[in-house]
């Protein structure tokens, strides 16, 4: 009961006021639940049409072919690399309520550009490219969403808040499909409004909701988001980007200097999290289909209920890291949660005598020849070959992999990315401390959003041309130097008023 309290309170009564005798207090933390819904709806946004955006594709652009379809799923990540400084910046010197509603609305005209790309009468493709960049551009507001939790937060409430965050993000990224699966009964044909000239189908209601609920989030920000800003010690000061007449300082601690090393270092290992979580995404379907010799529909509705088991466990992760923060602080977790997933990859590593099924017909008898058998690909479209394609040669000579290494995995890594997520990006605020964090939550979020458009394109060509030797050898590697980064800079990472010995180190 004590561990879901603080998360089904957000969850139940978004905006309540929980410090119900003192009115600031009520007001920073209903505006720090608005913000836990902008996150939710960020997470949506990316998450609504990701299942249904190739079929659009090729619907409205014959030309489009799978390259093309990385562009634009990396397209939402590009832009909000981009945008998450800028954001950062502005939300530094002005009131976060002007980058985010700025930020919002360009989220809301993105999505109804996306819902018109059949529209122009050729190049569609490129169309829906421009449409989720600037879906993307507008999800740049994580930047001030993370800035504005981090300075809004005492040092002792920071770790919930930010665990409470993560689980609003995971939530997005499990309802956003379920959505867009809810709206799929309207088919690909739809209704045709052509006083708006607007196709309401399958590929566009997603995009359209995305929308609306966009528009309510405006209205939250504008209506029930106020500024706030307290000290580590939770006392209220006024903000540096805000002046009103009837808020006083108290005190402001932001006396000292930030240690960049250890701002670095957060950065690198965000974006190391991040990295090889989108790795896993992107060969989970590959990986299953060659392994386990699943069809298309089979991999796509199993790894589907996989990574939405992944993701409620996640949830679960987030609540119960908000208890063990508290009893052995972030370090710990952070660290642990590294080593959990790097043996969520090593469990990955291929051995035995046993291999994977090849896409090969019925081998020809050559003998006739003088020669070999020589295999050939199959060659009848009307059955879906299942196994690893041909022209993956390394599946000839490399074991295959279990099933239950595989579940056994997505569990570690289930249990060990959430635990890294929240705890590197809520050290990295303790780093930064009192001091307007803006700038540095923008450059956090462009890094990560930087893993997750590199992720994705290095893991599918190390796999396709090396195999999963390679691919599980050079993740783990990658966790390896993560958590040999963690232990040598292990003490820099604390936050800046116990560094500047204002407050004890828990």
């Amino acid at each position: 009961q004590i561990l879901n309290e603080s998360f089904s309170n957000s969850v139940l009564f978004p905006f309540a006021c929980s410090d119900g005798n003192m009115e600031d207090g009520c007001s920073r933390w209903k505006s720090i639940r608005v913000m836990y819904f902008t996150m939710f709806l960020s997470s949506v946004g990316f998450s609504i049409v990701i299942t249904s955006v190739w079929p659009y594709l090729q619907k409205i652009d014959d030309s489009a072919n799978g390259s093309f379809l990385g562009w634009v799923v990396a397209a939402y990540s590009l832009g909000q690399m981009v945008a998450s400084p800028l954001f950062g910046l502005w939300s530094n010197r002005r009131p976060r309520r002007e980058p985010l509603v700025c930020s919002i609305l360009i989220n809301v005209a993105a999505n109804i550009l996306y819902a018109y790309v059949h529209l122009p009468p050729s190049n569609r493709k490129y169309f829906m490219l421009i449409a989720r960049v600037f879906v993307g551009f507008g999800a740049g507001n994580v930047a001030v969403v993370r800035s504005y939790v981090a300075g809004a937060t005492s040092l002792k409430e920071r770790t919930s808040a930010m665990a409470n965050m993560s689980a609003f993000q995971a939530l997005g990224f499990i309802l956003g499909p379920a959505l867009q699966a809810g709206l799929s009964f309207i088919g690909e044909t739809g209704v045709s409004i052509e006083v708006i000239d607007l196709q309401f189908n399958m590929y566009t209601a997603p995009a359209l909701l995305a929308a609306f609920l966009g528009i309510i989030n405006i209205l939250l920000v504008v209506l029930i988001l106020r500024e706030h800003r307290v000290d580590d010690h939770g006392r209220q000061i006024s903000a540096i980007n805000y002046t009103s007449e009837e808020r006083v300082d108290v005190t402001d601690d932001t006396d000292g200097s930030i240690d960049h090393i250890a701002v670095v270092t957060s950065n690198i290992i965000f974006f190391v999290v991040l990295f090889i979580f989108a790795t896993f995404e992107t060969i989970a379907t590959p990986l299953s289909m060659d392994m386990f010799a699943w069809t298309r529909k089979q991999a796509v509705l199993y790894n589907g209920i996989i990574l939405a088991a992944i993701g409620f466990e996640s949830i679960l992760v987030f609540l119960v890291v908000k208890i063990i923060s508290q009893k052995v602080g972030d370090r710990p977790v952070l660290l642990g949660g590294l080593i959990v997933t790097f043996f969520g990859f090593f469990i990955l590593f291929p051995w035995g005598n046993v291999y994977p099924k090849i896409q090969w017909s019925d081998l020809q008898n050559s003998s006739s020849h003088g020669g070999p058998s020589s295999p050939q690909p199959i060659s009848n479209s009307s059955v879906e070959p299942t196994g690893c394609p041909p022209e993956q040669t390394w599946c000839q000579y490399t074991p295959v992999i279990y099933m239950a290494q595989y579940f056994v995995s997505d569990i570690f890594i289930g249990v060990g990315y959430p635990a890294c997520n929240v705890m590197s990006y809520t050290l990295y605020s303790k780093v930064i401390g009192p001091k307007p964090q803006g700038v540095y939550m923008g450059w956090l979020t462009a890094s990560g959003s930087g893993a997750r458009t590199l992720g994705p394109v290095f893991v599918s060509q190390v796999y396709t041309n090396l195999g999963t030797r390679w691919t599980t050898s050079l993740l783990c590697g990658v966790l390896f130097a993560a958590i040999v980064l963690l232990a040598c800079m292990y003490r820099r990472l604390i936050a800046f008023s116990v560094r500047h010995g204002r407050i004890e180190e828990p």
